[in-house]
């Protein structure tokens, strides 16, 4: 049976080294999938054989390692970077010296001297460079970046240009140096995010206390979190109050009050009082570990952009070399122009055309949003729901537990055909004994002192309500459509009343109804005037309830259309419906709040769960996981998915313009191999920069 696994891919510092180690793997046998993640040195691999994955890994980038993920990442250190930058201080006082001496040696007797100077100043800061190149062409991987600064400088070095080929490959070393510097940086706050797995556990062993990891501790054991502490395990407090900090979690940091019976998630931080908490799942079924789960596998679902990049470098530097070629040789062959002066241009061109810029920023860019919506609590499954997200033209939304609170309670009680309404309400109360919905739970609550034990043989009626059998009497209870189902004679006047309302039918008989009401969330009204202010033309909800209900809460909300007393296969096929109609690429997002969406989220473009973080079934059907019972957060997560993408493109554009425009001046002969260095880094390390700030998005 296939599974995915996670390696770590130490020494992986090149953004098209990790593409190519990608792409070969792919055509490897007995490798059904792979994708490799630079942000974080990651490789997702579902195959059978790892030893002979590492030989491939090892045969296209002899330095990178493959090994087993750690549930702890390792520190990133910059000590591979300090070692880095003996060679090029080295090579920088040579290349300085030969500079300052320059006529010096070169006079007659000294001839030597200038070769030896700037020749060991060129193997120094070149050698890893040339040698990358050589072993990359030998196995068929020809124009990457090193290969096209090989022959750039060695064409610097034939035509005699030798200082300059010695400080070309130089400030190349320096920009890959700065460039990797910030890159490291990147990493740290991308893994950062996963550093939230709790270290121990404090197991309660009669009356002393035992430290254990979280992956030993079993359902039902008791552990114990002091003050400043993260907590472990998902638990209900048994002992002790206190406030939690939930923010690595859900991106609140408003504290949380909890008291015994509450139940917590683990990767919240007590902030007060000692507690005492009975595990309720294990370490692998824990919130905080579907959060890191998440979170990490998020990278080996690549958005489009992302391969086509990937695609793109591996033209874009073959048409590069051949414009340079052609550079070299038409002029001088067709118009009888100075051979090295155009030889010297083409190298120009060579030395501009690395895609580095977009093989590594945009990666990072998509990591990076991925990251930001995790602290604030929005978890997005690829950098593909990125993109989808900032396509949003629709978003349907279920009602209650998304737009409502979901908090129902008994605000009339109408009884009718000589029943009381201590009467009705104990018959609702039993006949709705059996179920665990929220408006059940309000009806036994209002009930108080109603014996639900008589209650026998309960039974749903698709749609309509429930049935159940008391003491010989069958009772039913629900919607106006159970009664016109059931022939029930009743007065048509209250099928017109505005709330939810609840028949209850005992023998064939109408017992009479109750009015139940549920609120409007804090930021409902608040969320809805933002989508419509990030750009999203329509809003529509999609609700079982009746078209009373329905109506009302789509009028206090200003929505643009609305659809009641819906079954699930009916919200299925609105969703279809609404999809159809979607116009220009627009993409249409399906909110809801659990298992009973579970259809309705797997059929639009972006499924979003809303506080469903306990619900396997939403989690795995949808696209996006919001942490928290906020319908702001799917305008946070639309204004992330935004920022995400305009930052990529902005990549995208600002490269390629200056390339081009480097690609032109060299051509004019307007630019030297140093401005061309210049550029090529430069773009590449304002590229990355840029692309943390999607770290930075406001909420």
């Amino acid at each position: 049976m296939s599974s995915m696994q996670k390696y770590t891919l130490k020494n992986l510092d090149c953004a098209s080294c990790a593409a190519r180690i990608e792409d070969t793997l792919k055509k490897t046998d007995g490798v059904r999938h792979v994708s490799v993640d630079f942000a974080t040195s990651t490789l997702f691999l579902d195959g059978d054989d790892i030893e002979h994955v590492q030989e491939v890994v090892q045969r296209v980038e002899p330095n990178v390692e493959i090994q087993p993920r750690r549930e702890k990442t390792d520190p990133i250190s910059d000590l591979n970077l300090l070692q880095k930058l003996v060679p090029i201080i080295l090579a920088a006082i040579l290349f300085g010296g030969g500079l300052i001496f320059n006529e010096f040696l070169q006079s007659t007797s000294l001839q030597a001297g200038y070769y030896l100077v700037f020749g060991i100043g060129y193997m120094i800061s070149g050698w890893g460079v040339l040698e990358s190149a050589i072993r990359n062409v030998s196995r068929g991987q020809v124009f990457d970046e090193h290969f096209l600064m090989s022959i750039a400088t060695l064409g610097a070095v034939a035509i005699g240009e030798l200082p300059e080929a010695v400080g070309v490959m130089l400030f190349y070393r320096v920009g890959e140096f700065v460039q990797e510097l910030s890159v490291n940086r990147s990493r740290r706050s991308i893994r950062a995010l996963l550093e939230v797995r709790p270290d121990s556990a404090r197991l309660v062993v009669g009356n002393t206390f035992r430290e254990i990891s979280p992956e030993r501790v079993k359902v039902g054991d008791l552990i114990q979190v002091r003050p400043g502490e993260k907590i472990p395990l998902d638990g209900a407090v048994v002992n002790g109050t206190s406030y939690l900090d939930t923010s690595p979690l859900t991106g609140e940091s408003i504290p949380c009050k909890a008291v015994p019976g509450d139940l917590v998630l683990g990767g919240s931080i007590n902030k007060e009082g000692s507690l005492t908490l009975r595990v309720t799942r294990p370490f692998g079924e824990s919130s905080i570990s579907k959060i890191l789960e998440l979170v990490e596998s998020a990278a080996s679902r690549k958005a489009a952009t992302e391969k086509f990049i990937t695609r793109f470098a591996r033209v874009y530097s073959p048409m590069v070399v051949l414009v340079a070629l052609m550079v070299a040789v038409l002029p001088p062959l067709f118009f009888g122009e100075s051979f090295s002066e155009w030889l010297y241009r083409a190298l120009v061109v060579l030395v501009i055309s690395c895609p580095c810029a977009l093989v590594i920023s945009i990666p990072l860019g998509y990591f990076g949003g991925v990251g930001r919506a995790s602290r604030r609590g929005i978890l997005v499954k690829g950098s593909t729901f990125l993109d989808a997200l900032a396509a949003i033209k629709t978003v349907i939304f279920d009602k209650t537990g998304t737009l409502t609170k979901g908090e129902f309670k008994v605000v009339r009680v109408i009884p009718s055909n000589g029943y009381g309404e201590a009467d009705l309400l104990r018959l609702a109360a039993q006949a709705e004994s059996g179920s665990d919905h929220p408006i059940a739970q309000s009806i036994r609550q209002a009930s108080g002192d109603a014996d639900l034990t008589l209650a026998q043989d309960s039974r749903e009626i698709v749609g309509h309500g429930v049935q159940t059998i008391v003491d010989g009497q069958v009772l039913m209870a629900g919607n106006d459509l159970l009664l016109h189902h059931q022939n029930i004679s009743h007065d048509l006047d209250l099928c017109d009343i505005s709330g939810t309302v609840v028949h209850v039918v005992a023998d064939g008989t109408h017992a009479g109804c109750l009015v139940i009401s549920d609120e409007l969330k804090e930021d409902a009204e608040e969320a809805i005037l933002s989508l419509r202010s990030e750009g999203v033309e329509k809003i529509i909800m999609l609700t079982g309830d009746s078209q009373v209900v329905a109506g009302d809460v789509a009028r206090a909300l200003r929505l643009d259309e609305f659809r009641a007393e819906l079954l699930p296969e009916d919200k299925v096929a609105s969703v279809e419906d609404i999809l159809a109609d979607a116009r220009d690429g627009g993409k249409v997002a399906f909110v809801g709040d659990g298992i009973n969406d579970a259809p309705a989220l797997a059929r639009a473009d972006v499924g979003i769960a809303m506080g469903a973080l306990g619900s396997d079934a939403a989690i795995e059907t949808a696209d996006v996981v919001v942490m928290t019972d906020s319908p702001a957060k799917v305008v946070e997560a639309i204004r992330i998915g935004r920022k995400t993408r305009q930052i990529v493109w902005q990549n995208i554009i600002f490269a390629l313009v200056i390339k081009l425009g480097f690609i032109i001046f060299g051509i004019a002969g307007e630019a030297s191999m140093w401005q061309a260095v210049f550029g090529d880094m430069g773009v590449a390390l304002i590229a990355v920069l840029n692309a943390t700030r999607v770290m930075n998005v406001k909420s």
